[in-house]
């Protein structure tokens, strides 16, 4: 079973960057799919991007596209989550989550970390 530790919110201003950090509890197989998802108040958990332990088949929201990118150090069996030029509207709890398959809807993923909460003022 593995577990996902998230880190690295925080409170910033719109512009600004903040990266993400995912630690996973074992080395997974380099199969395994590894994705962030977001819940802002109110509204139900969505997907933000997912990547696989090799570096493929990378997707991204299109909400996030261009601004946010996955990526991976296999050695620290850590996924990060660089986003840039954030949003008041990136406002969420975003969490870490992994699967043995592709991920791109909430109920894929097998494993999920117990978010961290990103705010963005304007």
């Amino acid at each position: 079973q593995v577990q996902l530790v998230e880190s690295g919110g925080g409170l910033v201003q719109a512009g600004d960057s903040l990266k993400l950090s995912c630690a996973a509890s074992v080395r997974t197989s380099s199969t395994f799919y590894m994705g962030w998802f977001r819940q802002a108040p109110g509204k139900e958990r969505e997907f933000v991007a997912r990547s696989m332990w090799t570096g493929g088949s990378t997707v991204y929201a299109d909400s996030v596209k261009g601004r946010f990118t996955i990526s991976r150090d296999n050695a620290k069996n850590t996924v990060y989550l660089q986003m840039n030029s954030l949003k008041p509207e990136d406002t969420a709890v975003y969490y870490c989550a992994a699967a043995r398959g592709p991920i791109t809807v909430v109920t894929d993923p097998t494993n999920w970390g117990q978010g961290t909460q990103v705010t963005v003022s304007s």
